[in-house]
């Protein structure tokens, strides 16, 4: 699967449809920004219920702290416990083994809502 396969939000969230559920991550140029993470904490849990742009995951970094915001609403299915003990996995396979979490979307439809690859690059700043 490949970057053009996702959707992506305006605040730097991958989302990759599988089976009628979503699984959730941040993008590189988001885990780039951020530089070398230190911490990860899931701030919901497996069998919550959230809500679209409710905060669900924060990231500590050697530069910032920043939240991860949910992409729809729905039910946690899964959550990545293993970037507890290495976050930086984050940093060094986003769109793979660096997934966040894992949603049964209320409205299934909701995720076609979201950016495409063009439409999430034209937000991103020009390179030099």
């Amino acid at each position: 699967m490949s970057e053009s396969d996702l959707f992506y939000t305006k605040n730097h969230c991958w989302v990759r449809e599988e089976n009628g559920d979503v699984v959730v991550g941040i993008t590189d140029y988001a885990q780039e920004q951020l530089s070398d993470l230190t911490f990860i904490e899931f701030l919901t849990g497996v069998g919550d219920r959230i809500e679209a742009d409710s905060e669900i995951v924060t990231l500590e970094s050697v530069k910032s702290v920043n939240e991860v915001y949910a992409p729809v609403s729905g039910e946690v299915l899964a959550v990545n416990e293993d970037l507890v003990m290495q976050p930086e996995i984050v940093n060094a396979d986003p769109y793979g083994k660096g997934w966040l979490i894992r949603i049964r979307p209320d409205d299934p439809e909701a995720v076609s809502s979201l950016l495409d690859l063009d439409g999430y690059e034209s937000l991103l700043p020009a390179e030099d």
